[in-house]
């Protein structure tokens, strides 16, 4: 009989790119809800914070997808040669409008040409010098939205706009409306990201009332404990009551902090493989110095959103300090607030505390101005997000509050605090 490789403990626990069944967890039945959701003639809005299990979700239920990712000062068109990009088709638009577009699109590939004769649009054949046929690329103009949803349609596919969030307030609204068009032409697009109140895609465009449907993403601790029961299983590795519950509370809601702080912990432990027997795990005190340990390793990454923030602050003459305060406000508020959002209102009112000077319209622009300070040039990066719809600012990643907790560095704006003239924070 064959000796069974032992799985390794990153095999089942860990952050990865693709899903471990090994401690994967339907949480409330999502997945067959999700599932329901895709088989209806309906938009499917999917919303949650960064490394809340989104992207497993989608990939458990719907692995063959268009997947287009969105970025910081993407534009709608993009999304739209992303996707026709991925089936082998070029798309090079010059203007759009609600259902209308100029531009044309191009078949490059083997696969887009198929699409093309779908659409009962044949290839063009040209005779080469040495007598051989060659396909040469074929084109179609396009006057409205129709025949890009058609393109889509006829690859079998479903379109997925991943990170939504990151489109400025000005695309996500224009892609609200194309939302309209695209149903009535029977596309029905998945978009996933982070927003703080419900239905934000009904916000943006009214008319899709009826024509979307928004699952949230949330985990509650009995959800998280089943992850370490799972995962423990396939490792011979059981967790303590105590150590479950402090695994729980160490991650702030967020199962991808879970999953990383346990591989961290198993690491800790030396259980880099499957246990040959049963084995618990109930000290508490090794879950704590894995996390100190992990804020440690993220303490680059935090610091360098410090440092994108912070020169910002810097390269603008502002004898209040505005962006320094503000900041320090935000990073002072409590857990709660943070996840749920925290309003301008409460902002103003404690930066107005630490310098009356401040109104509350330079700070509205201010906070507008945030999630351009913090990404880098491809982007990427959004740490807190602000709502303009509602006015308020919450965190996107929740490794922050894991981070702050445990930093040993003081933020920058706090030196900033104390260059406009204002008393900084003592570091904690």
């Amino acid at each position: 009989m064959p000796h069974q490789r032992k799985k390794k403990n990153s095999e089942v626990f860990g952050i990865a790119r693709s899903v471990r069944p090994e401690s994967y967890i339907d949480r409330g039945a999502l997945d067959d809800a999700l599932r329901r959701q895709l088989e209806r003639e309906t938009h499917v809005a999917l919303r949650g914070e960064s490394k809340c299990g989104k992207s497993w979700l989608r990939q458990n239920v719907l692995p063959d997808a268009i997947t287009v990712q969105c970025r910081l000062h993407k534009s709608v068109v993009d999304i739209y040669k992303d996707a026709l990009s991925s089936l082998g088709v070029k798309l090079e638009l010059e203007e759009t409008a609600e259902r209308k577009v100029t531009g044309r699109v191009e078949a490059q590939g083997d696969l887009g040409v198929k699409l093309f004769a779908k659409l009962g649009v044949t290839a063009a054949i040209g005779a080469e010098a040495a007598g051989s046929a060659k396909r040469a690329p074929i084109g179609h103009d396009v006057t409205d939205l129709r025949f890009i949803a058609d393109l889509i349609l006829v690859s079998g596919k479903r379109l997925v706009i991943e990170d939504f969030h990151y489109l400025s307030v000005a695309e996500r609204k224009k892609f609200a409306f194309d939302l309209k068009a695209l149903w009535d032409y029977g596309l029905f697009v998945l978009v996933v990201g982070v927003w703080s109140e419900s239905n934000m895609l009904l916000y943006l465009n009214p008319d899709l009332s009826g024509r979307v449907h928004e699952l949230s993403i949330f985990w509650r601790d009995e959800d998280l404990k089943q992850v370490l029961d799972k995962g423990g299983r396939a490792l011979r590795i059981e967790s303590s009551g105590a150590f479950k519950a402090a695994a729980a509370d160490n991650c702030y809601g967020n199962v991808g902090l879970l999953q990383s702080l346990t591989l961290k912990s198993l690491d800790l432990l030396e259980f880099y493989e499957e246990q040959e027997a049963l084995t618990v795990i109930d000290d508490t005190n090794v879950l704590e110095s894995a996390a100190m340990e992990y804020a440690e390793e993220l303490n680059p990454l935090y610091q360098q959103f410090a440092r994108r923030v912070s020169s910002g602050i810097r390269s603008r003459q502002d004898s209040t300090g505005i962006y320094a305060h503000a900041m320090a406000v935000i990073m002072e508020a409590d857990d709660q607030s943070l996840i749920r959002g925290l309003r301008i209102e409460n902002i103003f009112r404690t930066a107005r505390g630490r310098e009356p000077r401040i109104q509350k319209g330079n700070l509205r622009v201010v906070l507008e101005k945030i999630e351009s300070l913090q990404v880098d040039e491809d982007g990427r990066g959004l740490v807190v997000a602000y709502n303009e719809a509602t006015g308020e600012v919450s965190v996107v990643d929740r490794q922050l509050l894991l981070y702050r907790k445990y930093r040993t560095v003081q933020w920058p704006w706090e030196d900033l605090v104390a260059e406009a003239g204002g008393v900084p924070k003592p570091a904690s």
